[in-house]
């Protein structure tokens, strides 16, 4: 970097126009210019991995939709070095695009399941309708999805017999047939009924994978929900073999964020490209691939961030510094962080930088950056309520006492706020009839509070209990659900 460096201005205003696009990158499809690799990514994109696992706001929809774009997955090929994926004809099998034509809708789901309907019957007739036309032309005849089920049920020869044909002829062509699944919690209002759903899915892509060479699906979904769906069917734990997962690391996070810095337009990220060298632009200049050591060298990442970002969360490094604490203060129980929380952070931190310290010598001051963690816990708050609203149940009689907190405390608190009968009564609607034992939104044992310690251990909202037995919430959970920590971030006031 032998160029002056961007002033701290100038950091920050380009830190909050690139982080405004990324805040907003959900409600939109992906774009070359939005398009990022992370290493740990790479197996998610293998065709025959047909289970892609992950929380909210680590890129399942993001996959999804770059999947369905031929020259996304172009790029991806290259970056990714997977040819394959060059020779794909891809067609969505759910999502939560408008394209009804080839999947039913949420609505019409509902209705096909009232009527009776097996959950593998639907998604099976949605394979056969991505085929295409010539496959069957009487199925694509029909218009509505009841009456197009209705017809493969009655004609199970030409159905199998099509699935054979496209087998055969993908095979021939060297291509694979790949239905891609996204948004299942979308499936179905009532979590029984989408666990259902998601059991057919699961069921057919694992007969696709054994059945056929050049028929795939993949299905990216969240751990719970495969979880939950997989007692839908016998030979569900087969699938774990043909899985990955969406998860980030420390450089993939601060790639990402360099990324969408030297992807903005305008004249700053042109200069601070410049400035670091190495960028490699595509063929129609619509997108820059970052230097390697940006996107992979811890080193050289600390070293850029330190000059937008105050070194250190005090005075000297006793504190902890800046490149480390912030992601490790967004890390859940499972020692993961969402790219969502981590870009959050940040795009709070200049806001309130720029509002409360706006002539620092930095565009990040280290106190705006807690309250950018305090900003992303909110949000991952909200978010886990709305996944698994029993969690919220859970810690709600916490709030105010200190973690780490011993077990006994927890089970006497939870005891006290009669939190088995809470969660039996939120949960009730969602029990099975035939299995009453198995609550499918959350605490399959609602009744036995240390099992509760568990799954909350599990879903990543308590650590593992220390050596002393006493139990822990992360940051990213314990900031917003109103829970302190000595030396710790605050609560917000």
């Amino acid at each position: 970097m032998t160029e002056a460096s961007l002033t701290a201005h100038e950091y920050r205003d380009l830190l909050s126009a690139a982080l405004a696009e990324a805040m907003t990158a959900d409600a939109r499809r992906p774009t070359a210019h939005t398009l990022f690799t992370p290493d740990s990514h790479r197996s998610a994109l293998y065709v025959d991995n047909v289970v892609v696992h992950g929380g909210r706001g680590v890129g399942k929809t993001f996959w999804y939709w770059s999947l369905l774009d031929e020259r996304l997955r172009g790029l991806a090929a290259d970056e990714y070095r997977i040819n394959r994926l060059r020779r794909l004809n891809v067609a969505p099998g759910y999502g939560l695009a408008s394209r009804h034509a080839c999947y039913p809708g949420p609505m019409v789901l509902r209705g096909l399941l009232e009527a009776g309907e097996d959950p593998y019957d639907i998604w099976y007739t949605v394979l056969l309708v991505s085929l295409g036309r010539t496959s069957l032309p009487d199925l694509h005849d029909l218009t509505e999805w009841a009456d197009k089920i209705a017809w493969v049920r009655a004609n199970p020869g030409p159905a199998e017999r099509a699935v054979e044909e496209a087998d055969r002829r993908a095979y021939d062509e060297n291509i694979v047939h790949l239905l891609l699944f996204d948004a299942l919690e979308h499936l179905h209002s009532d979590r029984q009924q989408a666990d259902r759903l998601v059991g057919g899915i699961l069921r057919l892509a694992l007969q696709m994978r054994f059945a056929t060479r050049s028929i795939r699906l993949k299905v990216f979904v969240r751990p719970d929900m495969f979880e939950a769906a997989r007692h839908h069917f016998a030979d569900a734990s087969k699938l774990s073999a043909y899985s990955a997962r969406l998860e980030w690391t420390q450089t993939d996070l601060y790639g990402l964020l360099f990324h969408y810095l030297g992807n903005e337009d305008g004249d700053a990220a042109r200069r601070f490209r410049e400035i670091i060298g190495g960028w490699q632009p595509e063929a129609d200049g619509t997108r820059q691939a970052a230097p390697r050591l940006l996107s992979g060298d811890e080193e050289a990442q600390q070293r850029l961030f330190e000059e937008i970002a105050d070194p250190f969360m005090g005075s000297n490094v006793r504190r902890g510094r800046t490149y480390a604490w912030l992601p490790n203060h967004l890390m859940d129980g499972r020692s993961q962080v969402s790219p969502r929380s981590f870009l959050q952070a940040l795009s709070t931190a200049a806001q309130t930088t720029a509002a409360r310290y706006p002539d620092h010598d930095r565009a990040l001051h280290h106190e705006a950056i807690r309250a950018g963690v305090q900003e992303a816990s909110a949000r991952r708050v909200e978010e886990v309520s709305e996944d698994t609203p029993w969690v919220e149940l859970a810690i709600k009689p916490l709030a105010g006492h200190q973690v780490p907190i011993p077990e006994s405390t927890v089970l006497s608190l939870w005891k006290e706020a009669k939190l088995s009968e809470a969660l039996a009564e939120d949960a009730a609607r969602y029990a099975q009839a035939d299995t009453p034992d198995h609550v499918r939104t959350g605490p399959r044992h609602p009744e036995d509070l240390p099992r509760l310690i568990t799954e909350l251990t599990e879903l990543g909202v308590m650590t593992k209990p220390r050596s002393d037995g006493r139990l822990d919430l992360p940051d990213v959970y314990r900031i917003a659900f109103g829970l302190g920590r000595k030396g710790g971030v605050p609560r917000p006031k």
